[in-house]
């Protein structure tokens, strides 16, 4: 029988979902996809000096919108926003706090102008994560996540990485959703402006 590596089980769980769904599915991502606002009073990533949410942070050209605590309901988040979050709040901090990366928080990171530099960050953040827990073997899942976690701190490593297990496969969903939304309202309207069906490209 087999022998099971339960630290390989868990960076599979996630990889399956990266190389056959989520990853591909981010291909060919535009710029205009990207900025979207399909609500009024979405939260996106802006030129400085442009957004009017009460907080926005980023330390270079670009802000990310925010606020603490968050408006009741909470906006609506583009995919630019949505990303944003993965790449700072879910990969990049940890990462920092576990796996050796500078430092950095929501205020502190460079966010991206254009789509395709925010998948650069992505797949750099999502690289760095997954080499990290693979570098923990199956003793390093059962040690405690530290400080760094706040009240989690005593929980052991394999439930962070179930956690981010769960909010990359949530949240890059969410992302292909608006991937969706976006063909829908704007490609499928000018297709039937000319003419022309527009097939649907979700899998």
């Amino acid at each position: 029988m087999t022998e099971i590596t339960w630290n390989e089980q868990l960076r599979d769980q996630l990889d399956w979902h990266w190389r056959h769904q989520a990853r591909p599915r981010l291909d060919g991502l535009t710029d205009d996809e990207y900025f979207d606002e399909p609500a009024p009073g979405t939260w996106n990533v802006r030129p400085r000096g442009t957004g009017t949410a009460p907080v926005q942070a980023g330390s270079g050209a670009m802000t990310i919108d925010f606020a603490f605590p968050p408006p009741e309901p909470p906006p609506f988040t583009t995919i630019a926003w949505r990303l944003g979050h993965v790449i700072v709040g879910v990969l990049a901090m940890r990462n920092a706090s576990h796996f050796g990366r500078t430092p950095t928080d929501y205020h502190a990171f460079d966010y991206a102008a254009t789509a395709s530099e925010a998948l650069a960050q992505l797949d750099a953040e999502y690289e760095t994560w997954q080499e990290g827990v693979a570098a923990l073997g199956e003793e390093g899942l059962s040690r405690p996540c530290g400080p760094a976690e706040g009240e989690w701190a005593d929980h052991p490593m394999s439930a962070l990485v179930l956690h981010i297990n769960r909010e990359l496969i949530h949240h890059l969903s969410e992302v292909c959703l608006l991937r969706d939304l976006y063909l829908h309202t704007h490609l499928a309207g000018q297709s039937s402006q000319s003419g022309h069906s527009t097939e649907r490209v979700a899998s």
